[in-house]
This record gives structure tokens, C-alpha cells and sequence, in this order.
């Protein structure tokens, strides 16, 4: 006689089976199912020419992660001004390999960055459900780490690229006649940011910036760069002029239920902006944030779903700034 399965165990087996093929879409689909998210944000002087910016994070490269590298090099028919990596390029020994590999196309295309925590440091094996920890404090382990050679990805970006480090600095260039501004942070997950720096920095920058003399030019725009987008990082840069932000780390929650919010963040920064444009307001003033999603996981968490990896092209344009 063939015993039937109770209600009971006929639902588990169904959910068991739903989470098996959620597992393998996201692991074995969706987190190489790379696309390009468009934004536009009207925030140069009227008549001013577009500048489009190629936001790049959160790579976590590996070097056999070849299939990735060929996708970013792609990204050069975009045609981008400005790259704007927000950091966490590494995730292995030798992943330095893999992302000389991907940026080699951007040779003298100019770009900014700053370091997320694992540019410094390998990954870890973690139990994914520390993440639903609300986070408040910079993360901390006993276990021995594994140090990444920062130095030589500095050094890539820096010297053979020619991009600026925004770690706890600010920097001004001219691109397609407009005057940009660009102050960042190094990796507020780490507590490595130095807010108390910033005012000097930006202030400095505008007193020895070549056009510091000349009052008939364009309008400057003020660009804030950030890996890990806590609070008290959007309010420093929203207060220090910025008319736009750019952050990763979030993986934009990297596991989502369709049409939700994120489930987590891994920082402080409300679940609903983890991901994609909005606006960040503080006091009386505001600014666009754009948070990437990312376009790596640790070799250990191989998985997204609801959510893909993506690289965003924002597109600077003339018009009058109209937060909401």
C-alpha cells in the first residue's frame, strides 16, 4: 500500500524544491546576467555640453572570473568622460590580474576611486545570516585575514590609468567644458572615513584649483564619491556641496523578493535607497545619490537574485536642479 504524504510535507517539499531552483538561478544565471543601468541627472550650467560617467563597484574580481572581464572591457562602447569606481575591485589574491585585464580598454579615459575594505583585505567565509544584522558600527573579525595588495591597485589606477584616489580627498578637473568638482571618502564600513577632514580638503581644492581666479566660467558641479553609503557620509558630503553622490557596497541587498525593498543593506542607509537613483536630503539641502549594485559577490556568497549585477551610465546634463 503506497503511503500518501501529509498537507504538511507536501508544502515543504514544495518550498524545499522552490528555494533549490532559486539557489541555482541566482548562482548559476542571474549573477553573471550583467546589464547597464541609464540614469540622467540635469545638474551642469545651461548650454553645457553632456558628460557621461561609467559608475563601476563592487567587482570582487577573481582571476578566472573571465567572463566578467570581457563584459566591463565591453563597457568602453559607451564611450564614457568619466569612470567613477567606488571600490571593492579585489576579491582574491591574485585578482589584480583580472582587473588590469577589464580596465586595460580605459586607458586614458579619465576616472576617480576609492578603496572598500576588501581592496585590502581577502574574503572570508561568513554565515549569510550575520547580514540581517542591523548595522550601526564598522564590522570586526578575530579570525586572521588575508591582506590584498592594495599598493599595486593603487598604483594600476593611479600611474597606468591615470585616475584620481578620492580616499579622504578632493580633487577638481575640467571635462567638455564644465568645472567638476570630486571629494570622497575612504571606507566608512571600516571607520576609515575621516569626515572631520573633509571641510579642509574641499576648501583647499577650491582655493588651488586653476580656475579659482576666474569668476566668468561655468558654474562648478560638486561630485561625492563613497564606497559604503552611511548616514553620516551622505549628510558630510550633501553638506559640503555636493550636487550629486555616487556609492556602492550595498550589492544593492543581492538577494531581493521581486518588486521589494532590499533586505539588507549591510550599512545604515534606508533599505528602500540600497539601490538606484534618489534623493538624499539633509538640513535644508540635497543631492542625487546614485547606489550601484554591484558587479561582483564574494567567491563565497556566489549568488544574487531578484537582483542583477550592473554598471550604471549616468549621463550629466544642462538644467536647473530640482530635488522632490
Amino acid at each position: 500500500m503506497t503511503r500518501r504524504l501529509s498537507p504538511a510535507a507536501t508544502a515543504f517539499g514544495a518550498v524545499a524544491a522552490a528555494g533549490v531552483a532559486a539557489f541555482a538561478w541566482g548562482s548559476l544565471v542571474e549573477r553573471n546576467r550583467y546589464t547597464v543601468r541609464h540614469e540622467t541627472l540635469p545638474i551642469l550650467d545651461p548650454g553645457a555640453r553632456d558628460i557621461t560617467v561609467l559608475h563601476i563597484s563592487d567587482l570582487h574580481m577573481a582571476p578566472w572570473q573571465t567572463g566578467k572581464q570581457d563584459w566591463v572591457r565591453g563597457l568602453t562602447a559607451y564611450e564614457p568622460d568619466l569612470v567613477i569606481n567606488t571600490g571593492d575591485n579585489l576579491g582574491h589574491t591574485d585578482g589584480i590580474l583580472g582587473i588590469k585585464r577589464a580596465f586595460e580598454p580605459f586607458e586614458g579615459t579619465p576616472g576617480v576611486f576609492v578603496h572598500g575594505s576588501n581592496d585590502y583585505y581577502g574574503p572570508q567565509f561568513k554565515n549569510p545570516f550575520t547580514y540581517f544584522t542591523y548595522f550601526t558600527a564598522p564590522t570586526s573579525s578575530h579570525r586572521p585575514v588575508e591582506h590584498l595588495d592594495t599598493e599595486a591597485l593603487t598604483a594600476y589606477f593611479e600611474d597606468r590609468l591615470g585616475w584620481l584616489s578620492l580616499n579622504n580627498h578632493a580633487r577638481a578637473i575640467e571635462l567638455r567644458g564644465s568645472r567638476l568638482e570630486l571629494f570622497g571618502t575612504a571606507d566608512a564600513h571600516r571607520g576609515w572615513e575621516r569626515l572631520d577632514r573633509l571641510p579642509a580638503n574641499v576648501e583647499e581644492m577650491r582655493e588651488n584649483v586653476g580656475w579659482a581666479d576666474d569668476r566668468h566660467g561655468p558654474e562648478t558641479v560638486a561630485l561625492g564619491v563613497t564606497h559604503a553609503p552611511y548616514r553620516r557620509v551622505l549628510d558630510a558630503l550633501v553638506t559640503n556641496g555636493a550636487d550629486a553622490i555616487f556609492a556602492g557596497h550595498t550589492h544593492g541587498g543581492q538577494v531581493r523578493i521581486p518588486g521589494m525593498p532590499a533586505l539588507v543593506t549591510n550599512c545604515d542607509i534606508p533599505r528602500e535607497q540600497a539601490s538606484g537613483l534618489s534623493i538624499w536630503h539633509h538640513l535644508r539641502r540635497a543631492a542625487f545619490l546614485n547606489v550601484s549594485a554591484g558587479l561582483g559577490t564574494s567567491i563565497y556568497a556566489p549568488v544574487r537574485f531578484a537582483c542583477r549585477p550592473e554598471a550604471v551610465v549616468v549621463t550629466l546634463t544642462a538644467g536647473d536642479i530640482g530635488y522632490s
